[in-house]
C-alpha cells in the first residue's frame, strides 16, 4: 500500500514536471506561433491564393446568343435562332490544372512554414538572451552588493583617519558605476521583454514565466543535415518548387489538345424550325505555341537552382556548426578556467588584509569581471548559433 502511494505521488510529481516544462520555452514559443501578426496576415493571405488559383481551374460561363432577321429581302417570314453553348478545354487539362494547383498549395505552406520557424528561431534568440541577461542580472545584483561592503569599509577607514578623501571618492565611484551596470541591465531585460512582446501579438510576456532548460546535444555533422532535408522549409521548398514547375510543364502538355465547345441550337422560319445539339473543336495553331518549351526550360532552371541552392544551404550549415565546435571548445575553456576561481573573493581578502591598495584590487576586479562577462556573452552567442542549427525542429 505504501509502494502504491509513493508511486503515485511520484507520477504526480513528474506530471508537474512536464507540466512546467511544455508552460517554459516551448509553451512561449507556442503562444508566439499562435498569436504572431505576421503568421496570421500570412494564414489569410495563403487562404485568398488558393482559392484564387482553384478558380483557374473553373469552366468558362455558357454562351447564350438569339438572332431575329426582320429586315432585308425575302419571302418567307421572319428568320430567328436561339443558341446555347459551353467551350470547354479538354477534360486532361482540368486534372493536370487541378494537381498544379495542389503543388501551389504545397509551396504556400511550406512557405508559411519557413516564416513560422524564422518567427520562433528570433523569439528563442530573445529567449535565450534574456536567459544571459537574468544570469548578469543577479551577477551585477551580487557586484553592487560588494561594491556597497567595499565602500562602507573605506567609509569606516575614511572615519578612522586612516585614509584619504581620494580613496573614498574612488571607491563611491565604483559603487556607482556597479549600479550603473544593475540599471543598464534591468533596461536591456525590459526592451528584450518588449521584443518578445510584439512578437506576441502585443501579448506581453512575464519575465518570470520564462522557463529555461538545456537543450538536447546536436547530432554529428552528417546526421543533422540529413534531419534537416527532410524537415527544414527552408530546403523543402526547393523541392516543392521543383514539383511544381513540373507540373506546369504536365499542364502545357495538356493545353495542346483542343478546345471543345457543346451547345443547343434553335433556327425558326415561315412556321418551321430546327433543333437539335450543336459541338465544335478548336485547331491549335497559335495559342500553345513555345509554351511547352517556355514551361520546361522554367523547369530545367528549377532544378538546376535546387541543385545551387541545397549546395549553398549545406556550405552555410557546415559554416556554421564548425563555428559552433569551435565555440563550444573556447566556451570548455573559460569554463574550467574560472570555475571555482573565486578570484573577487580572493581579491576582497587580500584588499582587507591591506596587500592590495584599492586602485590595485579594482583593476584586478574589473580584469575577472571583464573575462566571466565575456564568458557569458560566449553562452549567448553559442545557445543562439545551437538555435540556428536546429531551426528546423521550431
Amino acid at each position: 500500500m505504501y509502494r502504491n502511494i509513493v508511486s503515485a505521488v511520484c507520477g504526480i510529481l513528474i506530471s508537474m514536471g512536464s507540466f512546467a516544462q511544455d508552460t517554459g520555452m516551448d509553451g512561449i514559443l507556442e503562444q508566439i506561433s499562435q498569436n504572431n501578426r505576421q503568421l496570421k496576415a500570412y494564414q489569410s493571405y495563403m487562404a485568398s491564393q488558393d482559392l484564387g488559383n482553384k478558380s483557374e481551374n473553373n469552366l468558362q460561363d455558357p454562351q447564350v446568343s438569339a438572332f431575329y432577321l426582320p429586315f432585308g429581302e425575302h419571302e418567307t417570314s421572319d428568320y430567328y435562332e436561339f443558341q446555347v453553348s459551353q467551350r470547354f478545354e479538354f477534360p486532361t487539362v482540368y486534372g493536370a490544372r487541378s494537381m498544379r494547383i495542389e503543388k501551389q498549395k504545397e509551396l504556400l505552406e511550406l512557405e508559411y512554414e519557413s516564416m513560422r520557424q524564422e518567427v520562433l528561431l528570433a523569439a528563442k534568440k530573445q529567449l535565450l538572451e534574456l536567459q544571459i541577461l537574468r544570469k548578469r542580472e543577479n551577477l551585477e545584483e551580487r557586484r553592487v552588493e560588494q561594491a556597497r561592503q567595499v565602500y562602507n569599509q573605506i567609509q569606516r577607514l575614511f572615519d578612522a583617519e586612516q585614509i584619504g578623501i581620494l580613496e573614498l571618492n574612488k571607491a563611491k565611484v565604483a559603487w556607482l558605476q556597479e549600479q550603473f551596470m544593475l540599471d543598464q541591465m534591468n533596461i536591456r531585460i525590459r526592451n528584450n521583454l518588449l521584443e518578445l512582446q510584439k512578437l506576441n501579438g502585443g501579448n506581453s510576456i512575464e519575465a518570470e514565466q520564462v522557463q529555461f532548460f538545456e537543450d538536447p546535444e546536436l547530432a554529428k555533422m552528417q546526421v543533422l543535415w540529413e534531419e534537416k532535408l527532410s524537415e527544414d522549409a527552408e530546403v523543402l521548398q526547393l523541392k516543392a518548387r521543383e514539383n511544381l514547375a513540373q507540373q506546369q510543364v504536365k499542364l502545357e502538355k495538356n493545353k495542346i489538345l483542343p478546345d471543345l465547345s457543346l451547345g443547343y441550337n434553335y433556327q425558326g422560319v415561315n412556321s418551321s424550325n430546327y433543333s437539335g445539339i450543336m459541338g465544335g473543336i478548336s485547331i491549335p495553331l497559335w495559342n500553345s505555341r513555345n509554351k511547352v518549351k517556355a514551361a520546361e526550360a522554367n523547369l530545367e532552371y528549377t532544378q538546376a537552382n535546387t541543385g545551387a541552392e541545397t549546395a549553398e544551404l549545406y556550405t552555410r550549415f557546415q559554416e556554421n556548426y564548425q563555428q559552433y565546435q569551435l565555440l563550444e571548445s573556447k566556451y570548455q575553456e573559460y569554463q574550467v578556467t574560472l570555475k571555482d576561481l573565486n578570484s573577487e573573493e580572493l581579491l576582497f581578502k587580500a584588499y582587507e588584509l591591506g596587500e592590495l591598495s584599492f586602485l590595485d584590487y579594482y583593476r584586478e576586479v574589473e580584469f575577472y569581471r571583464q573575462a566571466y562577462n565575456n564568458m557569458l556573452e560566449m553562452e549567448k552567442e553559442l545557445l543562439q548559433l545551437k538555435a540556428e542549427l536546429l531551426k528546423h525542429q521550431l
